[in-house]
């Protein structure tokens, strides 16, 4: 492999998630690593640090020592991967009805955790009445705190939660959420009214804070061919609030990052135009393959990542190097992309494919860029 010799720079990511042209080297970003990967990686322990989903962000789920040693681990391994930044996941989420089972991963440690889909918590507006918001006051800020105190000179923050539409199909389950919109269009939109305002109100609390260099929203929106909504009810109800979160991070100068899964073309006019943000993360090649997406949308937003999580996952390490090669030459003349999977590093991509995409990032990701 070769060695790690690039020193963080966040001026470089922000050159390329603003596409003011080409940076000195090319960025890597991801939307996050799975803890075992890190671990394997690392070659130590990383203690975990978090919530769960049952429980409201005023309860404290994690000690600030043992949030400080992750925070400090995070930083040596997001260093170690030629990382510009360290994630800061904020600490606002809201209770849900979990389901669990076996993870069965090669490096999987304990169960995976997945959402309700047929029902959430909220069916009715007694529900509504009952259901235990969370206040602005209840929002955890100590991991941005921590990220900060750890992050290795020349890093920055990157601030980012989950998403707006994401917890409005929680807290309805994905089922009751489709018939909502028809029956009781008043009760999604008041629910997506109390999230997307209390994310507005954390995004501009985030934008605000010197150690935070972009702020992410981490919204799902899509499947495989199409919207999990229609575009006329994401227009109606979730767009507005996004538009919100948006304006936050650009009253500070920082540049937005849309993470997004799914088939979203019949959107992107409205997160590039009216949204506003800088930047679009989350590619499959199944859907639209990362050089299809910079020949699409380069010329007005940055892409990130792009890199097939099915071939990280399944192929041979020489299949991901002359992949990851070929989306370097395709992506990076010009500017506007950082180099990453397309979703994330999940603990069933052999640790060995993971390197070697990086691997091939140091070697090639030098500008000027070309075969």
């Amino acid at each position: 492999m070769t060695s790690n010799n690039r020193e963080p720079n966040f001026d470089r990511l922000r050159i390329a998630l603003l596409r003011e042209g080409e940076p000195d080297l090319l960025p890597f970003v991801e939307l996050k690593y799975d803890h075992e990967i890190m671990e394997a990686i690392l070659g130590r322990r990383i203690p975990r640090a978090g919530y769960s989903s049952q429980e409201k962000r005023s309860q404290s789920a994690t000690d600030d020592d043992t949030m400080r040693q992750y925070y400090r681990l995070l930083s040596e391994f997001h260093q170690k991967m030629g990382h510009d930044y360290i994630r800061g996941r904020l600490g606002l989420s809201l209770p849900l009805d979990d389901l669990n089972t076996t993870d069965t991963a090669e490096l999987a440690a304990g169960n995976r955790t997945w959402r309700n889909e047929s029902r959430g918590p909220i069916s009715s507006w007694a529900d509504f009445d009952r259901y235990p918001w969370p206040e602005f006051s209840d929002i955890d800020f100590r991991p941005l705190e921590y990220a900060a105190e750890a992050m290795a000179e020349g890093m920055k923050v990157i601030g980012m939660t989950a998403g707006i539409l994401e917890y409005t199909t929680w807290l309805f389950g994905y089922e009751q959420l489709c018939y909502a919109l028809y029956d009781q269009p008043d009760l999604v939109k008041a629910v997506t009214d109390r999230v997307g305002q209390l994310w507005a109100d954390a995004y501009e609390a985030m934008a605000s804070m010197e150690q935070v260099g972009a702020l992410c929203l981490g919204d799902d929106m899509g499947f495989k061919s199409g919207t999990l909504v229609s575009p006329e009810v994401l227009r109606e109800y979730i767009f507005p609030w996004h538009k919100k979160c948006v304006e936050a991070a650009h009253a500070y100068d920082k540049p937005f990052i849309l993470h997004s899964d799914g088939e979203l073309s019949t959107i992107m006019d409205d997160l590039i135009d009216y949204v506003g943000i800088d930047a679009k993360h989350a590619f499959e090649d199944v859907i639209t393959p990362v050089s299809e997406a910079k020949k699409l949308w380069g010329e007005r937003v940055a892409i990130v990542g792009g890199v097939d999580v099915d071939m990280l996952a399944r192929g041979s390490e020489q299949q991901v190097r002359e992949y990851t090669r070929q989306v370097i030459l395709d992506c990076a003349p010009g500017g506007g992309y950082m180099l990453g999977s397309g979703n994330s590093i999940t603990n069933y991509c052999p640790v060995e494919n993971v390197l070697a995409m990086y691997d091939e990032g140091r070697k090639l990701g030098v500008y000027p860029i070309s075969g």
